[in-house]
């Protein structure tokens, strides 16, 4: 074979591996050598098939030795060094790359030096591996091979961003990424978008790195396709979903194990240590963390033995070691961490050091002067922040610690901002749940401790949602949508369902794929000062409740006075709430005497621990009330002193003053009655007659897509249907329509979300994710809904028509929706009915 042809089929071995395959082994059957060996050995590997590749170059080793070829077999000892480090040989790989290196020249001694960059990084040699591809990168640039360009540039990012140089890794592996799309390298090329999508996912761009691994997955196979969900899942645990990791970990696991890659079955084990340890598990953490270690130990990767060493360091301290022992094994850790290269690392490990060293009550100055303030993941910045601000507590050095609690959630808030999946900025905001707690309990007055609350809170809730449609995903919620009805049509008729759960949950994870690969679409979010806070009020007082450690405060604003109250204990609102809840759930079924008694009980109880402390400061004023954790789903109107008083209830104050920001008041009016509910279309008729000019949509108009599309714009919208809350998954939760569920995720296509809407349901208006509020109605009010009025508990359908009735008519007649609740009494199976927002 001439070079030329040479050169064409190892360039297709890296464009088509199965079409280079073919043609390699019909070349061999014709007695073609050494070259049709590579070529087969090459492609088997890029096709998943790690043992068979390695079983043909070593016959095409065997072939240049009988033959006398020296440069041949040079050639096939650069092959292997790729390889065997994918095996985990990574010594054998560098012993290879040695015996090659002297006799290889010009592109085959660059093709070298890809192959060996990735074994030195392979084998955590980071500083030579940047350094051996460096040395060879501009005389490639100036050659007219691509290919070896590409996979140069791939393992220099790949380096670069081990050492935490997010910047370098991102230059270089776009490069590799333009220089595959140029050549047409679509295998390649998509190997190096997973890896570009890997140091982005680093540096803290979530939305982005989603996007490039959707965008490189489909062209993926065999070892490429394993790593690249080794790194999505590692993006999943730095934001903070290491459930959702574990299952495309253990899929990576298991392939990887099959097709004998060592180094990446190692690799995923200690991925799998970081989820578990995110996950709050230390003792699982543990097990894959050692289970990682022996391999590294075994294939002598000794670099990648340091990371193994602390990530079970860390599971020490999470599970609740605070001993002289973790003191100097942190210490001589970081230092072992930071010879290697590991820089990241090092300075996670002079945290964990400096905190036991607090607990223990020792200096920690001079472990965290030498950590990096602006390296590493956001959740490392935010514990580093942490630990400068405990130290500085420790010291009594109070401005000095408040100024780092400020620094830390200026990080949290910063790395919020890229996100644009509102369960991600949750996540995001829990990063500095210690941190936040830590904050509050440093506030010396009722101002600084709801300053701090309201930052904590505005980090998880942006003020407006504005994402650019999503063709795929609008197709993904419509199929969803025909076979939740299929699925609840089946189980009402007694069938055997024909749509499974599972595939409900497979679309369910597209859609919040896609979701959560959008970029964020939300303003900065901005807290209000005092002053912009008691302007606001007005005559109204603001109730904010807030949990430090245990105990349960509250911050109140009246008359531009700011005072902070002792609520009692956490436990007791918690309990007192659950109480409160089963019994309104039996009162929405039926009238039982036991039932109203336990209500009447907790809600007296709950009344006294949580109004009355304030009460001087409220008086009989209006109230703005902004609950914490568990309280977002007590229905409120069943405490004695609210009854007959406006209020409403708000994620924070400062959602409540950006609800309160002018306007459109113009639009239509959408009144829309889902199925199966006999009340509902008796509701809607009751309201049209006091919205004559209303867009009704009910039996089979009242369709999902048709009723969203209707509320774009509206000044009123109410809907009437069965709703349910989905525990554990809120952004699912959903009202029952003709051709089935409105979803949350469907109201972020609203470009102009209502002003007010109502969702007469039950449970429509509970909340998960503690303070985000994410849900329904949480999700409207981010969208940018002034009001809405919905219930936090089952609800009598009987007694919705009239209720319903009674309020639109006081709004017609110009009573704010807090105003009109208030005037109307309440029964229980109305009790859970709040005003959300603006009020």
């Amino acid at each position: 074979m001439t070079g030329a042809g040479e050169r064409a089929l190892l360039w297709l071995a890296a464009v088509d591996p199965a079409t280079a395959f073919a043609r390699a082994k019909a070349l061999f059957d014709q007695g073609g050598g050494v070259l049709a060996l590579r070529v087969a050995g090459l492609a088997a590997k890029e096709l998943g098939r790690l043992d068979e590749g390695l079983a043909f170059l070593h016959r095409a080793l065997d072939a240049a030795g009988d033959a006398e070829d020296t440069y041949s077999a040079a050639q096939v000892r650069m092959n292997l060094v790729g390889l065997l480090t994918a095996r985990g040989d990574v010594s054998e790989a560098l012993a290879h790359a040695h015996g090659a290196e002297i006799v290889l020249r010009g592109p085959d001694a660059d093709r070298l030096a890809a192959n060996k960059a990735c074994a030195l990084a392979r084998a955590g040699r980071l500083d030579e591996a940047r350094e051996v591809a460096a040395r060879a990168l501009p005389g490639l640039r100036e050659g007219h091979d691509p290919a070896v360009l590409n996979g140069l540039l791939t393992n220099l990012g790949l380096a670069q961003a081990f050492r935490g140089d997010f910047t370098g890794a991102e230059t270089a592996l776009a490069e590799a990424v333009a220089v595959g799309e140029a050549a047409g390298l679509r295998h390649q090329t998509a190997m190096s978008k997973g890896n570009l999508a890997f140091a982005v996912s680093r540096s803290g761009d979530v939305p982005r790195a989603l996007r490039l691994f959707a965008e490189a997955e489909p062209h993926l196979t065999g070892e490429r396709l394993a790593q690249c969900r080794f790194d999505q899942a590692e993006t999943l645990i730095m934001a903070g979903l290491p459930g959702e990791a574990r299952p495309v970990l253990t899929a990576a696991l298991d392939a990887a194990t099959e097709n004998g890659y060592g180094c990446d079955i190692a690799d995923g084990f200690l991925l799998l240590a970081h989820a578990e340890l995110s996950d709050g598990n230390p003792e699982r953490c543990t097990d894959a963390a050692e289970r990682a270690r022996a391999m590294f130990a075994e294939q002598e990767r000794t670099g990648w033995m340091l990371l193994a060493e602390h990530v079970l360091l860390r599971a020490r301290w999470a599970s609740g070691e605070r001993s002289a022992v973790l003191l100097r094994s942190a210490e001589a850790t970081a230092e072992r961490l930071e010879g290697g290269g590991w820089a990241d690392a090092a300075d996670e490990a002079r945290i964990v050091a400096a905190r036991v060293a607090l607990a223990l009550g020792r200096p920690a100055g001079h472990l965290l002067s030498r950590v990096g303030s602006s390296r590493g993941s956001a959740s490392a910045q935010i514990a580093a922040w942490h630990a400068v601000a405990l130290e500085r507590a420790a010291r009594a050095d109070h401005g000095g610690a408040v100024e780092a609690v400020e620094a830390g959630l200026q990080v949290t808030e910063d790395h919020a901002e890229t996100l644009g999946a509102l369960d991600l900025r949750a996540r995001a905001a829990g990063f500095a749940a210690e941190l936040s707690e830590l904050g509050l309990g440093l506030a010396r007055s009722a101002a600084e401790l709801l300053a701090v609350e309201e930052r904590r809170r505005a980090i998880a809730r942006p003020v407006r949602v504005r994402p650019p449609r999503d063709p795929e995903r609008a197709a993904a919620l419509t199929t969803l949508r025909a076979l939740s009805i299929e699925h609840t049509a089946g189980m009402a008729r007694g069938d055997v369902p024909s749509v499974l759960w599972e595939d409900m949950a497979d679309l369910e994870a597209a859609v919040r794929a896609r979701t959560r690969r959008r970029p964020s679409g939300a303003s900065p979010p901005r807290s209000p000062g005092i002053g912009e806070i008691a302007a606001a009020l007005g005559d109204r007082a603001l109730v904010e409740m807030i949990s430090i450690g245990s105990e349960l405060h509250a911050v109140t604003v009246a008359d531009g006075r700011v005072r902070r109250h002792h609520l009692g204990t956490c436990g007791d609102a918690v309990r007192e709430t659950g109480l409160i809840r089963f019994a309104a759930r039996r009162l929405a079924a039926d009238d039982e005497p036991e039932a109203l008694s336990a209500l009447t009980g907790a809600a007296g109880r709950l009344d006294r621990q949580l109004l009355d402390p304030p009460g001087r400061d409220l008086g009989d004023r209006e109230l703005v009330i902004a609950p914490t954790g568990v309280l977002h789903s007590l229905p409120w109107a069943v405490l004695p002193s609210l009854a007959g008083r406006p209020f409403t209830v708000v994620p924070s104050v400062g959602a409540w003053v950006h609800a309160r920001e002018p306007g459109r008041t113009d639009g239509h009016v959408v009144l829309a009655a889902g199925p199966d509910l006999h009340h509902a279309e008796q509701e809607v008729a009751a309201l049209r007659r006091i919205h004559p000019r209303a867009i009704v949509l009910d039996g089979p108009d009242a369709r999902a897509e048709p009723v969203r599309d209707a509320l774009d714009g509206a000044s009123i919208a109410h809907i009437a249907a069965h709703g349910e809350f989905r525990e554990g998954n809120p952004l699912f939760s959903r009202m029952r329509l003709a051709d089935g569920p409105l979803i949350v995720h469907d109201l972020d296509e609203l470009t102009a979300p209502p002003g007010m809407i109502v969702l007469s349901a039950c449970d429509i208006g509970r909340a998960g994710e503690g303070d985000a509020v994410l849900g329904m109605a949480g999700a409207l009010l981010a969208l940018g809904t002034a009001t809405v009025i919905a219930s936090v508990t089952p609800v009598r359908d009987a007694a919705t028509p009239g209720f319903m009735s009674a309020f639109h008519t006081a709004v017609a007649a110009g009573h704010s929706p807090a105003h009109a609740l208030a005037a109307i009494p309440r029964t229980p199976g109305v009790a859970g009915f709040l005003c959300l927002g603006a009020g």
